[in-house]
């Protein structure tokens, strides 16, 4: 879920003309491939909401007709995987971004699937943070619209106690405020030592159901 647009501004110190969103609505949820608002360093090195793409794309290629099929969409980068692998690396070194929320979602079981929605504690019922992105424009070997897009990704971590009843291998990496200059403008090594689970004593389970896959901002 995403919070107001004045309110991100505020929160991500981003000067209102850097806000290159247009009249964004606040997101109940944000789906692979959709676009939805990341913090970002312009070309003059300052900050700037722009939107992009969520998940890095690669090319798919039938193995029985040998045609090509919609491309993937990497959602998430493992921490343990960004100066490895090719689809990160070269983000992770040049092209760090804050990807704003106010909770996120996970599914626990099958057949129905039950959902979590995790969010910080705070003075507000959604406090408004940003997990660890990296961004690129452009997608190699995708044709069409589509390989023109600005994407993102968000980086994940292992889980704390709390995400870790649900989801017991991965979680988002949630940064503090005090951190977001060094995730953006730091070195590779100081930008990786902020990839740790979130304490787990923050946060909370804002929400839970079957079927719940939007962030409606009740209890």
């Amino acid at each position: 879920m995403l919070a107001a647009q004045d309110g991100s501004r505020k929160h991500f110190e981003v000067d209102p003309a850097r806000d290159f969103l247009g009249n964004a609505a606040p997101l109940p949820a944000i789906w692979p491939k959709y676009e939805a608002p990341i913090v970002r360093l312009g070309a003059d090195g300052r900050r700037e909401l722009v939107t992009a793409h969520w998940g890095f794309l690669t090319p798919k290629v039938s193995t029985k007709t040998g045609k090509s099929l919609k491309p993937d969409a990497w959602n998430n980068a493992r921490d343990d995987k960004l100066t490895k692998s090719g689809l990160w690396k070269d983000s992770f070194l040049n092209r760090r971004c804050l990807v704003p929320g106010t909770s996120f979602r996970e599914a626990k079981g099958r057949n129905p699937a039950e959902d979590f929605w995790f969010a910080l504690i705070g003075d507000e019922a959604r406090p408004l943070f940003a997990f660890a992105g990296l961004w690129r424009h452009g997608q190699p070997g995708i044709e069409g619209e589509e390989g023109s897009w600005i994407t993102h990704t968000m980086v994940t971590t292992t889980p704390n106690e709390l995400v870790q009843s649900v989801h017991p291998t991965r979680m988002p990496v949630i940064l503090d405020p005090q951190d977001y200059e060094t995730w953006l403008c730091g070195s590779p090594a100081e930008a990786a030592a902020l990839l740790r689970p979130y304490p787990a004593e923050r946060m909370r389970i804002a929400m839970r159901g079957i079927g719940v896959l939007t962030d409606t901002g009740e209890e």
